[in-house]
């Protein structure tokens, strides 16, 4: 069990819920709901069941030999939430809020996203449940994601583009944040991380644990013993602390988490927020933020729409203070290498979030020790990948 737990929304001076004053209602309600019903045993089962018969959990943890071997050190393992129900960990947190959805007695759900593995599982779940779907995107999102655009919209999902600002993720963020306000009473706003106003920071986290609950299991049932490393990708932070937060009372576990390093630090081109950002406010909590000397916001860039976002959630801001996860980045370039590598030595295409990191542990894996054990979560499928791919790796190693 963790040593923290940051039930009030707080981490340290980090978090909080700075909304406007007609939302706060809203999130009170989102969290009477989910400190009533989360911890009742009909709601487990009911997430239970949907985890098991739906989304198709416990995802596999798999030995990746050749991988090992390429990386010349630890033993290393792929924690495969990309075979999990439309790709990605997203799944995880969308069955989750729309079982508390449903218990609110909403009847509209609104959603943004930026990679669209988040929006395509919201998709997924309102037309499970029959519930009407909106989900903000931006235009430079949907062109990069098409497929997943499509994808939402077989669903029933209206997929409604966002052209403000950088045409990303924090500009979809906004318009949802928008919407909500507007449409309040019939709404539930499914928010696919652990940033934003307090409760979704704990409710996210809390939901998408079951990652790192199945991996220890699994490790010590593969090896005997828990593991030395555990690295994984962050953007907003729901697949990293999702694998972390079961592991934070065993200190001296190494977890590193991987941001974007787009075109370089230096470059200025990246959502390395811990790099160059400093703390400020940004859609409804207090983290680290990528702005300028005026506080405004500054442009961001990733090869991967879902880490492509100025601030990361609270939490890991005060991870990153108190020194229990390690964070680094690593840039397109090699994010690229690494999406090609896994895909040609293990048959796993990755999401090119995921690609980042796997190009952690190519880079430093042969530090680790030989004797290490390292779980590198991969948090979603490359499928909705290739094109971007294809257009950046062109003629590369024949392809």
């Amino acid at each position: 069990m963790s040593t923290h737990t940051f039930g009030n929304g707080h981490y340290g001076p980090y978090g909080g819920q700075y909304v406007p004053e007609t939302l706060m209602a809203a999130l009170a309600e989102v969290e009477q709901a989910f400190t009533t019903y989360f911890p009742t045993d009909a709601f487990q089962r009911e997430l239970d069941y949907y985890l098991t018969h739906y989304v198709g959990r416990p995802t596999p943890l798999f030995r990746a030999d050749r991988l090992s071997a390429h990386v010349g050190g630890p033993r290393i393992y792929l924690k495969r939430e990309d075979l999990a129900h439309t790709g990605a960990h997203k799944i995880n947190n969308t069955v989750g809020q729309i079982l508390l959805a449903q218990r609110m007695g909403k009847r509209r759900i609104i959603a943004e996203t930026g990679a669209g593995q988040h929006g395509v599982a919201t998709a997924t779940v309102c037309a499970l449940t029959g519930l009407e779907c909106v989900v903000y995107m931006g235009v430079e999102d949907m062109q990069r994601q098409a497929v997943n655009v499509f994808k939402m919209q077989l669903l029933g999902t209206q997929v409604r583009a966002v052209s403000a600002g950088a045409q990303t993720l924090k500009d979809a963020m906004n318009e949802a944040l928008r919407d909500w306000v507007t449409n309040v009473r019939s709404t539930h706003y499914i928010l696919g991380t652990v940033g934003g106003p307090h409760p979704y920071p704990l409710l996210v986290r809390e939901f998408q644990r079951v990652i790192g609950r199945e991996a220890k299991r699994q490790i010590l049932e593969a090896e005997g013993r828990l593991p030395d490393v555990l690295v994984a990708c962050v953007g907003g932070g729901s697949n990293s602390i999702g694998l972390f937060y079961e592991f934070m009372a065993e200190r001296n576990i190494r977890k590193i988490g991987v941001e974007a390093g787009g075109l370089g630090i230096a470059s200025g081109k990246h959502a390395a927020r811990f790099a160059t950002g400093r703390r400020g406010v940004f859609q409804g909590a207090q983290s680290y933020v990528l702005q300028d000397g005026d506080g405004q916001i500054n442009l961001t860039h990733s090869v991967s729409a879902g880490l492509d976002y100025a601030s990361i959630g609270p939490e890991h801001a005060w991870l990153h203070d108190q020194k229990l996860v390690e964070y680094t980045s690593v840039d397109d370039q090699e994010a690229l290498d690494a999406f090609l590598l896994l895909s040609r030595l293990e048959g796993i295409i990755p999401a090119l979030e995921s690609a980042h990191a796997v190009a952690e542990v190519l880079k430093h894996g042969a530090t680790y020790g030989r004797d290490a054990l390292v779980i590198i979560n991969v948090s979603g499928r490359g499928d909705k990948d290739v094109d971007q791919a294809r257009k950046f790796l062109g003629t590369r190693s024949g392809i």
